[in-house]
């Protein structure tokens, strides 16, 4: 039994982040993207579920033991909003007070087109599919 590692991290995931290494992307998603499809192409090659999480949970989980990279200008990128891409969800200030919050300083979040997101999230190592209905995904 391990101590201080959040509940919500299963075995498989804290494998994968044990895998990542600098450069190596992690999708987060909700259960409207095409987590099965795109994760087939992914290094990991298949999906990962956290069930119950929503995507901030999510986060807030795997960036208490994964660390955002610093190399990068925008450590992050979600997906625009289709059909408006200067539209902000709700989701999006709570992600990023979750980044900012686990990193300490002001994280740059990059957006881009649907499916260039999805063309990015292919290069992803890894897909964890949080099982809350939501809007758009975000990789890191």
């Amino acid at each position: 039994m391990l101590k201080g590692i959040d509940q919500r991290l299963s075995a498989e995931v804290v494998h994968v982040l044990m895998l990542m290494g600098h450069g190596d992307d992690l999708v987060l998603c909700d259960v409207n993207h095409p987590a099965a499809t795109i994760a087939a192409e992914t290094t990991h090659g298949r999906l990962i579920d956290m069930a119950g999480c929503d995507l901030p949970t999510a986060a807030r989980a795997i960036l208490s033991l994964m660390p955002l990279d610093t190399f990068v200008p925008a450590p992050v990128t979600r997906m625009q909003v289709v059909g408006d891409p200067e539209a902000q969800m709700p989701v999006f200030a709570r992600m990023q007070a979750v980044l900012d919050r686990a990193e300490g300083r002001p994280v740059a979040m990059q957006a881009l087109e649907r499916f260039e997101f999805y063309a990015a999230a292919k290069r992803a190592f890894a897909i964890i599919r949080t099982r809350i209905p939501g809007p758009l995904a975000v990789s890191s």
